[in-house]
């Protein structure tokens, strides 16, 4: 049992050195302070490619089918997605078929609610003539 003593000791003796300076590896580096990973510069919402996304929800949907379901979408072009409630189909003053909903938005830059409509056009497409952010 004597002689493992000073084998042990001197197999423990070099790692001091390494505990005692601290393995400080970037203590030679300089930090750059100035990244901040919570930030995403350049990013904004695409209101005009979300709109259009949520009027060929709006406009595909069978309503028949649906029964007032919810009815999710979501923008590959700008990475915000949301859910359609309360769609209702009407005609308006002018005889169009049109469909009022509100809806969510989530983007890089939060959560919204919008109110919109889309209306059949004079040539059959489907147009948003409201998207209106709420609060």
């Amino acid at each position: 049992m004597r002689s493992r003593l000073p084998i042990l000791a001197l197999s423990v003796l070099p790692l001091a050195g390494c505990m005692a300076g601290g393995l400080d590896l970037a203590s030679d580096m300089k930090v750059d302070k100035s990244v901040k990973t919570s930030a995403v510069p350049g990013q904004k919402s695409d209101n005009t490619s979300d709109a259009a996304t949520v009027r060929n929800a709006v406009s595909s949907v069978d309503l028949a089918r649906n029964d007032g379901g919810p009815i999710p979408w979501a923008n590959t072009v700008s990475g915000s997605a949301g859910v359609v409630t309360g769609l209702a189909e009407l005609n308006d003053d002018t005889g169009r078929t049109c469909r009022e909903f509100t809806t969510t938005l989530h983007s890089y830059a939060g959560i919204a609610n919008y109110d919109g409509r889309a209306c059949v056009g004079g040539d059959g497409s489907w147009m948003l003539t409201r998207f209106d952010r709420q609060g």
